[in-house]
């Protein structure tokens, strides 16, 4: 009996890459990460890998999996390829020497070794510090660059300061499941203060500072007073 559920194609594409890796002596390891590994997936959800050693055409390795519809290289180095049905897959190549690197990811990631053999991610999570300061540090560059008349690049630093805003946020409402992708079922998992909260700092400095300095003091008993004070000045003028 076929499998006719909604995530039939993710694995049986998954199926496939794992079985291109058995037939590849030149992958030495694979691992599988995302979604599908932590028991999250939807039909929506991508299939995700890396896969270690000296392959010399990462296109035509996914291409013998299945014949994309396309296939790009993205800003991280990544290539995704879109399979029929739109399926994406994000398919990591890296020296078989770097298998190492995985046990430097945030702890409590979940990966499904595929073939070979590869340390379980080990690494430390990020603290509560690390967020409110990853934080200021977009938000002082959007600011400065704003100031400056760049609206463009204001709105790419404002939108990576917002993805620690999120980070802050959920560490606030105790919904801490998804830090690699902090976006991910938000609307379902914060409260609607903080959603609304969010809302209003997609093009507004000064509101993501108003919220991001009311978590960063609700989460950090030793917050950096100084800078806050400073970035209270400079934000407001």
């Amino acid at each position: 009996m076929s499998d006719a559920s909604p995530l039939a194609r993710h694995r049986e594409l998954i199926g496939r890459v794992r079985e291109r890796c058995d037939r590849d002596p030149a992958v030495t390891a694979a691992l599988m990460y995302g979604s599908f590994v932590d028991g999250s997936a939807d039909e929506h959800s991508d299939i995700e890998f890396w896969l270690f050693g000296p392959v010399p055409d990462p296109a035509q390795w996914i291409a013998a999996v299945e014949p994309p519809l396309h296939v790009i290289r993205n800003e991280f180095g990544a290539h995704v390829a879109f399979f029929p049905g739109l399926i994406r897959g994000e398919f990591h190549f890296a020296p078989a020497t770097e298998t190492g690197q995985v046990a430097t990811w945030p702890a409590g990631t979940a990966v499904d070794v595929l073939k070979g053999s590869i340390p379980a991610p080990a690494g430390t999570a990020d603290t509560t510090a690390d967020v409110c300061g990853r934080f200021a540090n977009w938000l002082l560059l959007a600011w400065h660059v704003g100031r400056r008349g760049e609206t463009l690049r204001r709105r790419d630093a404002l939108a990576h300061a917002q993805r620690h805003l999120l980070g802050m946020a959920r560490r606030a409402a105790g919904t801490t499941g998804h830090r690699p992708t902090p976006s991910r079922r938000a609307e379902a998992e914060l409260p609607a203060w903080l959603l609304a909260g969010l809302d209003r700092t997609h093009d507004d400095v000064g509101a993501a500072w108003q919220l991001g300095r009311a978590l960063w003091l609700r989460l950090d008993p030793h917050p950096p007073d100084k800078l806050i004070a400073e970035m209270d000045r400079m934000l407001h003028d």
